[in-house]
């Protein structure tokens, strides 16, 4: 009898365990967008002659990836996400050197005290702008040509810590990411590309109510050479009708180089990888320590119009400037233009066509990056973009 009893308990035991699981509801979401454009610009190549090709990213860059939820019960779930990009014309990562996965994280998400995360992830600077005055109502921004985004510190970090929490209308969000003793001093020569063991330390507050939607956010970075760089970024948008406005505001100060001349090379170089590059704006910083800017300003102002329910027409300026050159030679400005007209032809498909131009001048080092020397630049791209 005394043995009947306790099967009976530990079949109880199992049964309630089993139940208990099951309660906890879990899913798997599988997402992704494949995007493909022909673009054309004129003053690049050898000759300045221009370039026509085929890029795996006009509007967004390609990705797919996996998000996970699990309901823990009382409030709480589990998170975790974990996504890939690549380029679809070549089926590849993006540049070589980049990670596998953009994003890898795992957290916690509490429907009364927020989001805590942990691993690769986007920054505070990422996460206000795209979230509260991005240029595109339906992409934050054009992936073949995003100034702004050179103002955003590589936009990810790794062995990040981000906090996010909301109240009515108010969001905030602080991060810290550590650099695990990946420094010119403890590792020598080292020269990490953007995203990689970088220490940073910020936060943002943001507010969205009734079509408006503005914030502010700070992040410090320390470089693996120990020079330390301060970011500020500030803006809003607002939604009325079939209108889209927005401005915004960021500047990047880098402090006084520390250490020796392997540790400013070091940090000039990866503070330039996130300052410079084509789609980004390619406005070039001077390399070396000695003579290269040491501060960039960008202001931008657009606006977007849903001419009907699937076509939608936006236009967006941005200036920049740069100071700090010992010399001057890297002492000067640019203006960024684009126009884009996108049309649905689903909720998961649209086609879309840009005209961008670059325009640079200053110092006698001033010039766009990959031009060999050329002040002016402009694009065309049209592409096809399937979410799913």
């Amino acid at each position: 009898m005394a043995s009947s009893f306790v099967k009976t308990t530990i079949a109880m035991a199992v049964l309630g365990g089993a139940a208990s699981l099951a309660s906890a509801q879990s899913s798997v979401q599988l997402y992704g967008i494949v995007d493909a454009a022909i673009r054309h610009t004129n003053n690049e190549g050898p000759n300045k002659a221009g370039l026509t090709k085929m890029i795996g990213g006009g509007m967004s860059q390609s990705r797919w990836g996996i998000n996970v939820t699990e309901d823990l019960g009382g409030g709480l779930s589990a998170i975790a996400n974990l996504e890939n990009r690549f380029t679809t014309d070549d089926g590849v990562t993006p540049a070589p050197g980049l990670t596998y996965f953009a994003q890898s994280w795992v957290g916690l998400r509490s429907k009364s005290f927020g989001q805590l995360t942990m691993g690769r992830q986007y920054n505070i600077l990422f996460d206000l702008v795209t979230t509260s005055y991005a240029s595109f109502p339906y992409s934050p921004y054009m992936e073949a040509y995003k100034p702004e985004l050179g103002m955003a510190m590589g936009a990810r970090a790794n062995n990040m810590l981000k906090y996010v929490a909301e109240f009515g209308p108010v969001r905030a969000g602080l991060q810290y990411s550590f650099d695990e003793g990946e420094t010119v001093a403890k590792r020598g020569a080292f020269a990490p590309t953007p995203g990689t063991a970088l220490k940073t330390a910020g936060g943002y507050l943001r507010y969205s109510n009734q079509g408006i939607s503005a914030g502010a956010a700070y992040l410090s970075t320390t470089l693996p050479g120990g020079t330390k760089v301060d970011a500020y970024t500030l803006g809003g948008s607002y939604r009325t009708g079939p209108w889209y406005l927005m401005a915004g505001y960021a500047a990047n100060k880098r402090k006084d180089l520390q250490g020796g001349p392997a540790n400013n090379a070091v940090d000039i170089g990866v503070l330039n990888s996130f300052w410079t590059g084509a789609s980004n704006g390619g406005f070039v910083a001077g390399a070396s320590p000695l003579n290269a800017a040491n501060k960039r300003e960008m202001f931008k102002i657009g606006f977007g119009y849903q001419i009907t329910p699937q076509l939608n027409a936006g236009l967006h300026y941005y200036h920049a400037k740069q100071k700090g050159s010992a010399t001057g030679d890297f002492n000067g400005k640019a203006d960024f233009i684009v126009a884009v007209a996108d049309y649905a032809f689903s909720k998961r498909t649209d086609a879309y066509f840009g005209i961008d131009h670059t325009k640079v001048s200053g110092g006698a080092g001033v010039a766009l990056d990959g031009t060999n020397g050329a002040t002016k630049r402009t694009g065309i791209t049209v592409g096809l973009r399937h979410r799913f």
